[in-house]
């Protein structure tokens, strides 16, 4: 909270006093009603249209929180600036760009109107095939905890962010059923830390997850939203439910830790009111959760922000430097790369010509029309002297005798919103219909007297029919995850015989997750990753190809050599088994070299470590080195930490990350850098004492460039003990 705390604190008190409980139930659910909602999403694009309110009260002033989607840029029409997607992001490795970003996304957001912006999804990447992959920021708690962290700062400063989705939620085509079984020290150590990054960052809210863990719905779970979030974080913000289907039973999710239910009236509509009455529910939990509320009404920033704020200059520059420092090269045989005195240059793919800022579900954004930079367009404006022959690619002959007419070729391939995205499968919300309200329009002919007995089961029969649906093929909603990391095979037919045709072959990837590359990444001269770069990433990919700039950009994940060394994944799995066991610290326990590391990325310039330092202060290890740019350009690195712990006290990775810092250089300047690592990021979690356990001994910190790197590395010895729950 702010310092502002205490007299948000006593005015909400004295407003929860004014409050009748007809207006403390409405305070509790979103302001719309399901039916005209739901009506609106059909028809009329809602979510694309216009924020969500909840908390509208004007007998008492509270205008309400006003959410709205964003994780790359507000969502809604009117040209609000599109970024990187958050996967691009994070292979910045860069908090403080992340930050900034954050901050712009809540301007936007403020030009519409909207308060409360859920643009922070740090859902820990445990397959990467995950259809939302590109909404999170990769595969490890700690570097996705820094960065939702940092965005969730910006936010912060302008709206109220919310953090999502509480949790274990990384398998999209069951994420209404499925049942994602866990180990307290899993959960703990992996899949919770991230979250509580940004609650510690300030995080106004945080949403619960469809899914059930460990045999419960995540919106109802006492254990994550009241024991773990509230009570053991001290949380003192709002549990808000993901939107329309995120609560099963309405009595077991207020008495659960749920605060708000978004964004309809709806389950809590038909319930709430009588479990008081009957004192299934007590008092003191509603009044929390409107308490809870108001705090967070009163505590929002003041100030909206006019419309000339969207796709604004500064913003759009934001944008194409979050592009640039994104890119991942992951091959440049011979230093192909950067292309400098080229005369003539192939561009072949149909995604070098096409905007492609990622997929169509609930985080998809709506640039104006000539907003967005393709690839094409990029290298067109920055090298206008350049002769470019472009082509689709469709015919491979066609493209590839394209191809040896020119110096060098550039393919623009990968995936697509047809590809990889958000899921919905219609038959598994279908239980959740079952509890739908009736229409006001027959509420006010028949009275909820007369419709008691009756209206349940014309919801069941609604929900029995939904329960027989499927996804529409090619709809927004319908590629969900993909089982198969591979390119599809016409593009992998489309690559080598371009390859064939012209040895100077460059390969950029679109995507949001990883792509198995092998063997045909061999065959060519260069492979980078482009990701979804946002409305300016063709002009970050100029930049990049062209040596205005040195790539910088780092794995946020593991890509393996085989698909066969990752965890299993069923698509329609209704139950789940989630370990400690995925990404870089899988392939190191099995001894599986990966194709490319976790935190893997080139240069056009080189970089010198030396002069390691250790010391333990009392909270944390302090960690010093002298970095150098010994290359030939400004360059940026990042410098990772990785810990080699003791593993006596229970099996540990052979190794996790606990820090990283992306230092930019001049070409010969060096710096003196200092790292603090938290012990707690040193400890492991024992199920046994319910808390954080630092192990006594020696305890290895090595400074590399990825995961599978040592540049320096030294051993400090700590004595073991309880740290804290």
């Amino acid at each position: 909270m702010s310092s502002a705390a205490p007299t948000h604190q006593a005015r909400a008190e004295a407003l929860l006093e004014q409050l009748t409980l007809q207006e403390k139930l409405a305070l509790i659910s979103g302001s719309t009603g399901f039916w005209p909602g739901m009506a609106s999403i059909a028809l009329r694009d809602a979510p694309h249209r216009h924020p969500w309110p909840a908390g509208v009260l004007p007998r008492l002033g509270l205008k309400g929180l006003w959410f709205v989607d964003g994780p790359r840029g507000v969502v809604l029409h009117g040209g609000a600036t599109t970024f990187p997607v958050a996967m691009a992001r994070g292979a910045s490795w860069n908090p403080e760009l992340e930050e900034r970003i954050g901050e712009a996304i809540g301007r936007e957001a403020r030009s519409f109107g909207a308060n409360w912006v859920a643009a922070v999804c740090v859902n820990l990447l445990r397959f990467p095939g995950w259809g939302r992959a590109q909404e999170t920021y990769g595969e490890d708690p700690i570097h996705v905890g820094a960065m939702g962290a940092a965005i969730t700062r910006g936010l912060q400063r302008r709206t109220v962010a919310c953090v999502k989705h509480l949790a274990l939620n990384s398998i999209d085509h069951t994420r209404f059923v499925v049942d994602a079984r866990i180990s307290s020290r899993a959960l703990h150590e992996l899949y919770l830390p991230q979250f509580r990054a940004c609650v510690e960052a300030g995080a106004g809210s945080v949403m619960s997850a469809y899914n059930r863990v460990n045999g419960e719905w995540c919106g109802q779970h006492p254990q994550l939203l009241e024991q773990i979030l509230k009570q053991r974080w001290g949380f003192e913000g709002v549990v808000v439910s993901d939107f329309i289907f995120g609560i099963r039973n309405g009595v077991k999710a207020l008495q659960a830790g749920q605060d708000l239910e978004m964004p309809f009236r709806m389950v809590w509509e038909g319930c709430i009111e009588e479990a008081l009455a009957d004192g299934r529910l007590p008092q003191q939990r509603l009044d929390d959760a409107v308490r809870r509320q108001l705090r967070l009404q009163l505590a929002v920033p003041p100030g909206d922000e006019p419309s000339a704020v969207r796709g604004c200059p500064a913003h759009r520059r934001l944008a194409r430097q979050a592009a640039t420092e994104s890119i991942v090269l992951l091959r440049n045989q011979a230093g192909e790369l950067p292309w400098r005195n080229l005369q003539s240059l192939a561009v072949i793919g149909e995604l070098a010509h096409k905007p492609n800022l990622g997929d169509h579900g609930s985080s998809d954004t709506r640039p104006q029309p000539g907003q967005i930079t393709t690839p094409l367009e990029g290298l067109r404006q920055a090298a206008p002297e350049l002769v470019i022959q472009s082509n689709s690619g469709r015919n491979p002959a066609e493209a590839a005798a394209i191809a040896a007419q020119c110096e060098a070729v550039l393919v623009v391939a990968g995936l697509d919103w047809r590809l990889e995205g958000e899921h919905i499968h219609p038959g598994d919300i279908a239980p959740v219909l079952a509890l739908v309200p009736p229409p006001q329009w027959l509420l006010q002919l028949l009275g909820r007297r007369r419709l008691q007995p009756w209206w349940p089961a014309v919801a069941r029969s609604m929900a029995w029919i939904t329960s027989h649906a499927s996804p529409t093929p090619g709809g927004n909603f319908a590629s969900g995850d993909r089982s198969d990391l591979r390119l599809p095979p016409d593009q992998i037919a489309l690559i080598e015989a371009v390859a064939a045709a012209n040895p100077r072959t460059v390969v950029a990837l679109m995507g949001g997750g990883a792509i198995l590359t092998g063997p045909w990444d061999q065959q060519v001269a260069g492979l980078l990753l482009l990701w979804y770069p946002g409305q300016e990433g063709g002009h970050a990919l100029a930049d990049v190809l062209l040596g205005k700039v040195s790539p910088s950009g780092r794995l946020p994940f593991a890509i393996p050599a085989e698909q066969a060394q990752l965890p299993s994944i069923e698509p329609r799995a209704l139950q789940v088994s989630y370990d400690l066991w995925h990404g870089y610290r899988r392939l190191q326990r099995d001894g599986h070299p990966p194709a490319y590391p976790f935190g893997f990325g080139l240069s056009y310039s080189r970089f010198a470590w030396s002069d390691l330092s250790l010391k333990q202060g009392k909270h944390a290890v302090e960690l010093g080195l002298r970095l150098h740019n010994c290359g030939a350009m400004r360059a940026a690195a990042v410098v990772q930490v990785y810990l080699e712990a003791p593993g006596l006290l229970m099996e540990r990775p052979p190794r996790t990350l606990v820090a990283f810092q992306r230092v930019e250089l001049e070409r010969g300047e060096q710096s003196r850098l200092e790292l603090e690592i938290p012990l707690r990021q040193l400890a492991v979690f024992d199920p046994a004492q319910d808390g954080w356990v630092l192990e006594h001994g020696e305890h290895r910190l090595v400074v590399a460039d990825h995961s599978e790197h040592t540049a320096l590395s030294g051993a400090i010895t700590l004595k073991g003990g309880w740290l804290e729950r």
